[in-house]
C-alpha cells in the first residue's frame, strides 16, 4: 500500500489556509440526529430537495450530513454563515462557489463513499478529489480492461488476486481525482495515463504540470487528491 497515512489533527480555531497549502478534512458522514437537524437547517432549498429524493433514509442523512458539513468547513474559510454559502454548479454537477463568492479564490471538491467523505481546499489551483471504499469484485480484471488503458489493464491482470482489487482502485481514484479537478466526466477515464506500481506512488502521465497524492484515510478506503502545479504543503483535518 504506497498511499499516506496521515494524521487527521482536529482543525485550530484560529484555522488558516495559507497559499501554497492544500488541506484535506475527513469527514465522518454517520452523525447523530440533533447534529443532522443543525446541518440540515443550513442547507438551500435545492440541497433539502435533493435529499429527500434518496430511498433509503440512510443516505438521505448521509446527504444532509455531508452538503452540511462542506458549509460549516467552507464558510470557516470565508468568514459567513454555513447558510450564507451559496453553490453553482458546472454542467456535470460539481458544485462551486458561487460567483457572488469566487473572488475569494477558495476552491474545493467533495467526495464520499459509504460513511465517510473527504474534502479538500485551497486558494487558486485546480482540484479534485475522490474516495473509494474497496469492496470486493469479481470482474475486476473485466472493468479495468473496459476502462483502462492497455498498460494498465496488463499491470492489473499481472498481479495475484489479493493485490489486483486495491491496484484497480488506485487506479480508479487517481484518474477520477483529475477528471474531478478537470471538470471533465468519466467517460474521460482511459484518456488519463496514470503510472503506479504495487510498491510505487502514483503519477500523471502527459500532464506534466499537475501533481497526484494517494491518501489511505481509513481501513479499506483508498484516495487520490489531484492538484494543479507543484510545491504545496498538505495539511489533514478531521472534521
Amino acid at each position: 500500500m504506497t498511499g499516506l497515512n496521515h494524521t487527521w489533527l482536529p482543525a485550530p480555531a484560529d484555522l488558516t489556509l495559507l497559499p501554497d497549502e492544500v488541506h484535506v478534512w475527513r469527514i465522518d458522514l454517520d452523525r447523530p440526529e440533533k447534529q443532522l437537524q443543525d446541518l440540515a437547517a443550513t442547507l438551500a432549498n435545492d440541497e433539502f430537495a435533493r435529499a429527500k429524493r434518496f430511498y433509503f433514509e440512510e443516505h438521505r442523512q448521509r446527504f444532509i450530513a455531508g452538503r452540511g458539513i462542506l458549509r460549516c468547513i467552507l464558510a470557516g474559510y470565508l468568514g459567513i454563515e454555513p447558510q450564507k454559502v451559496e453553490f453553482d454548479y458546472e454542467p456535470r454537477g460539481k458544485p462551486v462557489l458561487a460567483e457572488t463568492l469566487a473572488t475569494s479564490g477558495l476552491l474545493f471538491n467533495l467526495s464520499h463513499s459509504q460513511g465517510l467523505a473527504l474534502c479538500a481546499v485551497n486558494y487558486t489551483r485546480q482540484i479534485g478529489i475522490d474516495l473509494e471504499y474497496i469492496r470486493s469484485m469479481s470482474d475486476v480484471e473485466a472493468l479495468a480492461e473496459r476502462f483502462f488503458l492497455p498498460r494498465e489493464y496488463a499491470v492489473v491482470r499481472s498481479l495475484p488476486i489479493d493485490k489486483k482489487q486495491e491496484v484497480f482502485f488506485r487506479y480508479w481514484t487517481c484518474k477520477e481525482a483529475y477528471l474531478k479537478a478537470t471538470g471533465e466526466g468519466i467517460a474521460q477515464l482511459e484518456q488519463v495515463e496514470i503510472a503506479l506500481t504495487p510498491t510505487e506512488p502514483a503519477r500523471l502521465e502527459r500532464y506534466k504540470n499537475w501533481s497526484l497524492l494517494e491518501l489511505v484515510p481509513a481501513d479499506n478506503y483508498l484516495a487520490a487528491v489531484a492538484v494543479a502545479g507543484f510545491g504545496w504543503h498538505l495539511k489533514c483535518w478531521q472534521y
